[in-house]
C-alpha cells in the first residue's frame, strides 16, 4: 500500500478513482495506437520499403510513438484528465 501511496504522491494523483482512470487511459491509449498504426504503415508501404527484420521494427516503432502521444492527450481528455497527460508528456520530453 506504501508503494501506491509512492505513486501517486510522485505523479499528483489525488484519489484512487483518479489513479484507476489514468491507468485505463494508458491501457486503452496503447491498444489503439496499435489498431491505428497497422494502416498508417500500410499506407506509406512501410513493410515493402523495409525488407529486413531488425530495421523494419525500429522504424514502426519510432513512427508509433508520436501516433501514441496524440492519443494519449487525446484520450485522456476525454476522461478529464488532460492536465496529468500533459505534464506526463512534458516530463518525458523535458519541456
Amino acid at each position: 500500500m506504501n508503494y501506491l501511496k509512492n505513486i501517486k504522491d510522485r505523479w499528483g494523483i489525488e484519489s484512487n478513482f483518479q489513479f484507476i482512470i489514468i491507468f485505463i487511459v494508458f491501457g486503452i491509449t496503447g491498444s489503439t495506437s496499435l489498431f491505428i498504426s497497422g494502416p498508417i504503415l500500410d499506407f506509406i508501404n512501410l513493410e515493402e520499403l523495409i525488407t529486413v527484420n531488425w530495421l523494419y521494427w525500429p522504424i514502426r516503432i519510432i513512427i508509433i510513438f508520436p501516433i501514441y502521444q496524440l492519443l494519449l492527450i487525446v484520450i485522456g481528455t476525454l476522461f478529464g484528465e488532460f492536465n496529468f497527460f500533459k505534464n506526463f508528456i512534458r516530463k518525458i520530453f523535458r519541456i
